[in-house]
């Protein structure tokens, strides 16, 4: 108990306490918004939104080409305040061009849903306005992080999430889909305000071709990931109904919500990780004391969701989605499990430096998830779907661990 006592006080020696509740007021404020505009919005409506939303899930996971992910890296290694200025005025300006181009290739994606949902073109063009404020978001986070200034961190976060659930609920009830999207499209634009005009700084010396590859190559990352979670939504789109996608989007809405819980202490954990990368104690003891924090809580949630899954699909997303409680269930275990090998062994071997196992590992199992998921759902229809992500989950955090412990066997 002592050795769990020390794990949690590590994480707010860590300042892990601000990253916490900036990530849980944001995933507090997703959840009241989606859940809001899933009670307000037909089916069909929602679906729609949903097939956008996972377009947009793809393209923000390589906003500005990693340009904000490099700042983050190069910034914080930089020696002066003079050096991280011209950082981040360097990757803004670079960045930004990046963010037109991927920008219209975005709008040019609803090339391949027009035909069949005549209307969705609206849809991409007020995702495709988010998608430039949520750099400027992205953006004036990685700024904040290299100045170690982490309350300010956790106020922009807050801001942008309370002000989003408050603009977007109203523009929702007053417009209905329309002013939803539009307050949606206009809230991140707020982040502008941290990023202050500074003054001229005369061109330093760096290797941006460096710089540059760590950027492209952290968007990599990023994009194999949070597709993963966006190929499903996209399948469904393409080989069922919107309805369909409304179905699926509700199941799965509440069991990948719970891994901010394991993310968020690998997040303030990550730096102590990285500097302890060759300690094979050290590693060994945080797996352990991980394991006896979140076993028991991974326990908890699974059997509340067994026992009471259809009174909370019908709490939280009314009747008309009851039927979507059987794949809830089978999604709960799969996300809990996910918090338990892919969670925990992913951020361990990006932290240990084996970021290629991630890269490896993310890649495959989006060839498994495509080839599994088309035929299980052209046979099974929605529950084919939900196996195949499951099955794409366990077997990726498996490998994950797998790969971590080829790592830690070798260490001294």
């Amino acid at each position: 108990m002592s050795e769990l006592w020390s794990f949690l006080k590590n994480f707010f020696r860590n300042k892990g306490q601000y990253v916490f509740v900036s990530l849980l007021v944001a995933k507090l404020c997703a959840f009241a918004s989606s859940l809001y505009i899933i009670r307000l919005l037909p089916v069909e409506e929602y679906g729609k939104m949903s097939i956008v939303a996972s377009v947009f899930a793809i393209f923000s996971s390589v906003n500005g080409l990693g340009s904000s992910q490099g700042l983050l890296r190069f910034g914080s290694i930089a020696t002066s305040s003079i050096e991280k200025k011209y950082l981040s005025q360097y990757f803004l300006k670079t960045g930004f061009a990046y963010q037109c181009i991927i920008t219209i290739l975005f709008l040019l994606c609803a090339i391949f849903y027009i035909p069949k949902y005549s209307d969705i073109l609206w849809i991409f063009v007020l995702f495709s306005i988010r998608l430039v404020g949520y750099y400027f978001f992205n953006h004036a986070q990685s700024d904040l992080r290299i100045r170690n200034d982490n309350r300010a961190f956790a106020r922009l976060n807050n801001i942008i999430n309370i002000g989003g659930l408050i603009i977007s609920l109203l523009g929702a009830y007053a417009y209905g889909l329309t002013g939803y999207l539009i307050g949606m499209a206009a809230v991140p634009f707020i982040s502008l305000f941290w990023l202050k005009k500074k003054d001229a700084i005369d061109a330093m010396v760096f290797n941006k071709t460096e710089m540059w590859r760590y950027a492209f190559r952290s968007a990599g990352n990023a994009l194999l990931s949070d597709a993963l979670f966006s190929l499903d939504i996209l399948l469904l789109g393409f080989l069922l109904s919107e309805s369909a996608v409304a179905e699926y989007r509700v199941a799965i809405f509440i069991p990948s919500n719970i891994t901010f819980l394991s993310l968020t202490f690998m997040q303030a954990d990550f730096p102590v990780l990285a500097k302890n990368y060759r300690d094979k104690s050290f590693l060994k003891n945080y797996i352990f004391n991980y394991y006896k924090l979140f076993i028991p809580l991974c326990a908890i949630i699974f059997t509340t969701g067994v026992l009471l899954n259809k009174t909370i699909i019908t709490f939280f997303f009314k009747d008309k989605y009851s039927d979507a409680a059987s794949l809830f269930v089978i999604l709960l275990a799969a996300f809990v499990l996910n918090m338990l090998f892919r969670n925990l062994y992913g951020n361990l071997t990006s932290a240990v430096g084996k970021i290629h196992y991630n890269t490896k590992v993310s890649f495959g199992s989006l060839i498994f998830l495509i080839v599994s998921g088309y035929f299980l759902t052209k046979e099974f229809g929605v529950v084919g779907m939900v196996w195949a992500l499951s099955l794409t989950l366990f077997i990726s955090g498996i490998s994950l661990m797998l790969c971590f412990y080829g790592y830690f066997r070798k260490l001294k």
